[in-house]
């Protein structure tokens, strides 16, 4: 174990906050039984009370350690994509974790990150991290230690480096608890590969009543204007931008939706560094692949 992670580990015993890299993007823990850590996370993040976090392990083994009556569905798939970019929420097992960290709800969301650093922090610490995104709440996500320091530095006790996020967009969300699988955020694990292990498409349920993080109507928002456009349509409205005065910044789609993804969020954040006025985007097809998150992302960030 290196000096860091010994270290963080130690802090989040002492009740203190850490931000670490995940394979989505880089999260910001305390300890998730400890109800006063949990308040200083909510009041750094500026979160909503009663908005869960997600909680983070460090292998599939302790999912029943937080959940009471598990679906076969779940160990399904937990199975399949664990560790990886997937949340499972489940019915939470009575003072498994504190109530601030369900927003006072009877379920708990939980993933196991496909990280080496989160991992070993995990193992360190031994126990449960609730862990949201390493950011102010509603703001562009973290993908790099950098940006976790300009967000946050002098808020969070300490911020293990791990280099740039490789999947660049949070864990997909699906809630097991009732009688058939609902996503409640699209993300790092595609609907065609839930599809694929469940033998059927899953429920889509990611606009509405708050039930999982992420999924207010604008959110993963720059300070810059973001407008959604066609390609074919991006000169004409860069040329009337620019001539009202405006600075624009175009956010071209690679031609893969997996490298859009780890791309988005650095480039939102580049483009607010570089003081523009609006940020015009093309998005994905919502077409079951990780370009759907990227396309949510997008439509939430344009509500901004």
């Amino acid at each position: 174990m290196s000096d860091d992670v010994a270290r963080a580990a130690g802090v989040l015993r002492a009740g203190g906050l850490v931000a670490f890299p995940t394979e989505t993007v880089y999260g910001l823990g305390a300890d998730a039984s400890n109800a006063s850590a949990l308040r200083r996370l909510y009041s750094v993040k500026r979160r909503p009370a009663d908005h869960p976090v997600i909680v983070h392990v460090g292998t599939a083994a302790q999912l029943d350690d937080l959940a009471a009556d598990v679906p076969e569905l779940a160990r399904i798939l937990a199975r399949a994509c664990w560790p990886g970019p997937l949340t499972l929420v489940v019915r939470r097992r009575p003072g498994a974790v504190a109530d601030e960290a369900t927003g006072g709800r009877d379920t708990v969301g939980v993933r196991v990150p496909d990280h080496p650093l989160a991992r070993a922090l995990l193992d360190a610490f031994g126990g449960p991290v609730a862990a949201p995104s390493a950011n102010r709440f509603g703001k562009v996500s973290p993908t790099t230690a950098r940006h976790v320091r300009d967000d946050l530095d002098g808020d969070v006790d300490v911020i293990l480096d791990g280099g740039p996020c490789d999947v660049g967009v949070e864990s997909t969300i699906v809630d097991v608890t009732g009688d058939a699988p609902v996503v409640l955020r699209v993300g790092g694990v595609s609907e065609a590969r839930l599809t694929d292990l469940l033998s059927r498409a899953p429920d889509r349920l990611t606009e509405g009543e708050v039930a999982a993080p992420g999924t207010l109507p604008s959110h993963y928002a720059p300070n810059a204007r973001v407008e959604l456009v066609r390609a074919q349509d991006i000169p004409a409205r860069v040329a009337s931008l620019r001539a009202s005065g405006k600075h624009v910044a175009v956010l071209d789609a690679p031609g893969d939706a997996a490298e859009y993804a780890r791309v988005l969020y650095a480039r939102l954040r580049d483009a607010d560094a570089r003081h523009v006025d609006v940020i015009l985007a093309t998005v994905p097809e919502d077409d079951g692949s990780i370009g759907a998150a990227v396309r949510d992302r997008l439509e939430r960030a344009a509500r901004g």
